[in-house]
Parts: C-alpha cells; structure tokens; sequence
C-alpha cells in the first residue's frame, strides 16, 4: 500500500483530475449526476471528479466507480433527493425493503462526496418504513460537509451482516456479495434522522459532526412504554473487528423531547460504538444505550464513552453494560488508528 492510501483520510477533495460539470441549465454540461457517472470508466485508474452546479436532483443514483470526487456548491444549494420506502409493494407483490430504497447507493473505494446534500423523504418510519438516503460500501470514502438526512436507517455503513434474521430481509445489490469491511470517514456532516438511523457493519470515524436526532412525524403511541423516539445508532460490527463506530467532538442536537434518544442499541451481538469528547443534550435519556432485548449483546457488544458533555452526559445512571474510558484508553480510538487499521 503507498504512502497515499496509508493515509488516505488526509486527502484534498478539492477539484482536481478530469473534471464532469453537471448544471440542467447548461448546454455544455451533463444534465444529471447519473450521465457523468456514466460517462466514467468502470475500472477507473484516474482521478476523475464530478462537480455538481446549485439545483435539486431527483435522482436515485448507483456510485461503482472508483477513485471519484463528487462535490456540490454546498449543503444547502446542492440536493440529492429521493423518496423510496420498504413498505412500498412492488409489482412482484413483495415489499421494496430496506436496502432498495436508497437514494444514493456506492459500492466503490476511494471516493469522495462532499459539499451537497442527500435525502431520502419517504417520510415516518411508521408509514414508509425504513428509508435509506446513503448506502456506503467500500474502502477509504471520505464524505465531508454532506447532510444526510432521512428518519428510519437514514445511512448504511456497509457490508451487510452475514446473515439476516428473516429470509429476504437482505434483498438488495449486495444480498450476495462477499462481506468485505471497509473504513469510512465522515468530517463535518450533519446526519440527521430518528429510528437507527445510523447502522451497519463497517470501520466509521465520524469528526466534528452534528447527529441531529429527529422527532418523528407519525411517533405513535406516546406513552411510557414509546417513551423512547430515536437511537442513533445500530452497530452490526462483525466480531474480531477492532473498530466499529467512532464519533469524535460531534454536536448531537435534537428537536425531541428531554430524554427521549438513545446514543445506540446492537443490530448484532459484537456491536462496537464509542463517543470520545461529544457533547450531547438533554434528549438523550441517562440510561444512554439499549441492549435491543439481547442477553448475549449484553456480554459481546463494546458501548463506551470518554469525555461526554452537555445536560445529555450522564454518568450516574448509564446502562450497565456500558462503559467509560479513561483517556489512556480512548487513545486507542485515535483517528490515525482507527482510519490507518490496514485490511
């Protein structure tokens, strides 16, 4: 591996290589994300980089090529929409499910997005079901300044787990491809959503990142037993990986109500998830974490924090299978480690 790649995460996604203007208004430019995507060899060995003009995409986009910059005029002038839930019923006669409603899905390394933002607008969890804006499969992707924003499993960090609980709850581009885990580096996004709505099974480091939890559209019965509205993240970290999740100095922010959100429950038993310095509001309830029911995640999954702030950071009451690192040990979760860890 080159001296590049050992540290990729320090990469300039700024525009360079061959550039691909997209702008509808232009005559001398493509007209959509997917042409340009197209237009770039599918075992791309250049830098080739998109640059996307202000404007609202209703594109439902496939991102399979490698060594490839994508970056918009901003959060808020460049969007990227789409509306696709797992509730739909397909002429089939089966429901879409969740990893078929992406409105971006990447299966490439070494690619970055930045400046834009990504949506999915399907709606409530309890109306459309799960949601997917972002789906991410690869090595070395660096998303930064990108608001991803959905409500149910808003971002998947693939691979897929090994296996699913229920037949065809994998159905999608990636049901039967190898589990290859990748490292994924998010640096001032803002990710925003309420159900699970991070998830996956992939090496992530999310820095200087606002995790907006969203108050549900349709909560449903809001009672003592629906008192929880949000968990942030759901972790399926396959076990012998060293890293999971990692969320360093990140904003989480919150439209619901005082402790109503959960910093993450296991989607599978090995489940890792750490926040190092985050500062946190009073939406997240003092139990923090949730074991989804899992006696075994109980004694398997790695739930930590280190230097939490805010009227969110409760020490006291924690879930007690929680931990809490000294900063000898959260040095173990520094940047260069996590993103450097070779494959």
């Amino acid at each position: 591996m080159n001296q590049e790649r050992n540290r990729w995460w320090e990469r300039n996604p700024e525009i360079s290589g061959e550039i691909l203007l997209v702008d509808p208004a232009s005559d001398n430019a493509y007209h959509t994300i997917g042409e340009a995507l197209e237009r770039i060899p599918d075992h791309n060995q250049s830098r080739v980089c998109i640059c996307i003009a202000p404007g609202i995409y209703r594109e439902n986009l496939s991102v399979t090529k490698p060594n490839l910059v994508m970056k918009g005029a901003g959060r808020e002038e460049t969007v990227i929409t789409g509306n696709l839930g797992a509730y739909e019923i397909l002429e089939d006669g089966i429901k879409r499910g969740t990893f078929r409603t992406q409105t971006v899905f990447l299966h490439a390394d070494d690619v970055a997005i930045c400046d834009l933002t990504i949506e999915n607008t399907a709606g409530a969890g309890r109306v459309a079901g799960q949601a997917v804006a972002l789906y991410a499969d690869g090595d070395r992707l660096l998303f930064e300044n990108v608001r991803l924003s959905g409500n149910q499993d808003t971002l998947f960090t693939g691979p897929l787990p090994e296996k699913e609980v229920e037949p065809g709850g994998f159905r999608g581009p990636l049901e039967h491809a190898p589990r290859l885990n990748g490292r994924q580096y998010y640096k001032s996004c803002r990710i925003e959503g309420n159900i699970d709505f991070i998830f996956g099974s992939a090496t992530a480091f999310f820095e200087n990142c606002e995790i907006f939890c969203r108050y549900p559209e349709d909560p449903g019965n809001t009672g003592e037993k629906q008192r929880i509205v949000s968990y942030i993240t759901a972790a399926s970290t396959p076990e012998g990986q060293r890293y999971g999740y990692v969320f360093h100095r990140c904003r989480l922010t919150s439209d619901c109500p005082k402790n109503s959100c959960m910093l993450g429950r296991p989607w599978r038993d090995y489940a890792k998830t750490v926040f190092l310095e985050c500062e946190m509001e009073d939406h997240i309830c003092p139990e923090g974490w949730d074991d989804w029911g899992k006696e075994a995640a109980r004694r398997e999954c790695f739930f930590a924090e280190c230097e939490s702030s805010g009227s969110g950071a409760c020490r006291k009451n924690r879930a007690s299978f929680a931990r809490f690192l000294e900063p000898s040990e959260a040095a173990f979760y520094e940047k260069e480690k996590v993103l450097g860890e070779l494959r």
